[in-house]
């Protein structure tokens, strides 16, 4: 059992990390889904925050 305490630890550690990650991922893609839904109830623009995005010129 000594021999594989190393290995069981480093694997707990990397299940840990990667299911993190995994969570974030999620909790990212629901919040910008929301924002995303948000922007559409709106009728705002989802991501035209450039100058020159709503297709006017600017001479």
């Amino acid at each position: 059992m000594q021999v594989l305490a190393p290995t069981i630890v480093v694997a707990l550690i990397f299940w840990f990390v990667i299911r993190a990650l995994f969570r974030v991922d999620r909790n990212e893609r629901l919040a910008e889904a929301e924002v995303e839904r948000r922007s559409k109830s709106q009728d705002l623009p989802s991501k035209s925050t450039e100058p020159g995005a709503s297709g006017k010129s600017e001479e």
